[in-house]
């Protein structure tokens, strides 16, 4: 910013600020400017998939809850349904079916059988999670980061506003003003980008715990009832 040009109210609007700002200042501007567009895509991303998630859950949990056989249910949700439930619920019934194609009626053969559904249920559970916290990482990189590098264009700004004193020989706002708007509005970029992001990766990393418990909850359900179809079985 040339410290010898006029200062009026306009050269402190946003658009001035940046138009006169340090180019290494309106790198820092331009970053922070992608990474909180950057965190708003993956924001409201997770908003619509965390709610079709719930949406879709309360659906097929009503539709077990029903009285309906789990065959009924699974036959139901289609050959290769989207969902983790009842992806759960036809991995563990293709189980079930197996082994009782097989014969397996020892105890320790049933046994091995739950043992098995719990680990394919599992499964399912760890990948289900792993897909619904992508792009948290993301949020949290910008949560972090974006404070420090709005901080990094602050530092420069200010540096260019001792600058502008040393050449002017002159201490008065006039000079010093611009670079501080420009060190100041990398620190508002900064915040802008960090707060929404922080706020987010809470919500949202609280809402795939939720919904990591709440698979774990159904693959407990359903695995006590494919225990109580074997006793009644033997």
């Amino acid at each position: 910013m040339n410290p010898a040009a006029a200062v009026t109210p306009q050269s402190f609007d946003l658009v001035s600020v940046f138009l006169h700002a340090d180019w290494i200042v309106k790198l820092v501007m331009i970053g922070l400017g992608l990474a909180s567009l950057w965190s708003w895509t993956i924001i409201l991303d997770k908003l619509f998939r965390f709610g079709a998630l719930n949406r879709q859950a309360d659906k097929f949990e009503d539709a077990v809850a029903s009285g309906r056989s789990l065959e009924e249910v699974a036959a139901d949700a289609g050959e290769h349904p989207r969902h983790a439930l009842p992806r759960m619920l036809q991995a563990a019934l293709r189980e079930w079916r197996e082994a009782r194609a097989r014969g397996q009626a020892s105890e320790g053969q049933l046994a091995f059988l739950v043992q098995r559904i719990d680990r394919t249920l599992d499964t399912i559970i760890a990948r289900e999670s792993a897909r619904v916290e992508t792009g948290l990482g993301g949020l949290a990189i910008v949560a972090t980061a974006s404070p420090f590098v709005g901080l990094f264009g602050t530092v420069w700004g200010i540096m260019g506003s001792f600058q502008a004193i040393a050449i002017q020989k002159n201490t008065s706002l006039a000079i010093v003003a611009p670079s501080i708007a420009e060190a100041l509005f990398a620190t508002a970029i900064g915040l802008v980008a960090a707060i929404p992001a922080y706020i987010a990766y809470n919500a949202f990393s609280t809402g795939a715990g939720k919904f990591a418990g709440r698979l774990e909850g159904f693959a407990d359900d359903l695995s006590t009832a494919i225990q109580r179809r074997l006793s009644e079985r033997a």
